[in-house]
């Protein structure tokens, strides 16, 4: 499976399931996407902003929920085999993407795995086993996230930088250069704990030394 990034800007996600996972992924997808939790019953677990609506449909009846509400991405997340099939198959006659909670392995086309994810904005790392070893997942996302702290005030120092540079008509290599310089500067990383004005003055001398 090749990682990709999706935009959800104006579009829903559809998670049928209620129960601890179901609420997971609702977490996970509500911050970016309209996200519609249907369920007979709901977890005592944050749903984040998901809408809940309580509903038991049976596995005739979920094409039905899935065309009302026209997801970009419909989630499967019950414990019932029969019903999560069905969301599959009509999440797929619908066009839409489908991500199996209850399966790991081999996958057809159009599934999607919801990686553990670690987030600094802008920065976003992601890791996945294949649902081979979801405990792994998490353990890895632990470590990337003590390694990349500090990583989403650097990327904004940087395409401030990168801005400032374009319009002074640097040329591309050069600009590449003094970015690389201040990325690889523990000095910049550090000063970053005290603000981004700080960090700049500190880039600004690293790129002036680059140029020496």
């Amino acid at each position: 499976m090749i990682p990709l990034l999706h935009d959800f800007t104006d579009e829903t996600v559809l998670v049928v399931g209620g129960g601890p996972v179901g609420a997971r992924k609702a977490r996970t997808f509500a911050r970016e996407a309209r996200t519609v939790v249907v369920s007979p019953a709901f977890a005592e677990r944050d749903f984040g902003d998901a809408e809940l609506v309580r509903a038991a449909p049976a596995p005739e009846e979920v094409a039905d929920w899935v065309e009302r509400f026209d997801p970009a991405l419909v989630v499967a997340a019950t414990d019932d085999d029969a019903v999560n099939e069905a969301v599959e198959r009509a999440a797929r006659a619908a066009g839409a993407l489908v991500n199996r909670a209850d399966r790991s392995g081999g996958r057809e086309a159009g599934s999607v795995v919801v990686p553990a994810t670690v987030r600094d904005d802008p920065v976003v790392a992601a890791v996945a086993t294949g649902g081979a070893a979801p405990a792994l997942s998490t353990e890895l996302r632990r470590r990337i996230e003590s390694e990349i702290e500090g990583a989403g005030p650097m990327a904004d120092l940087v395409a401030e930088i990168r801005a400032d540079l374009k319009a002074a008509g640097m040329p591309p290599t050069d600009r590449r250069e003094a970015v690389r310089a201040v990325v690889g500067s523990s000095a910049v990383w550090k000063a970053l704990q005290e603000g981004l004005s700080n960090a700049r003055q500190e880039a600004n001398r690293v790129m002036e030394a680059t140029d020496d």
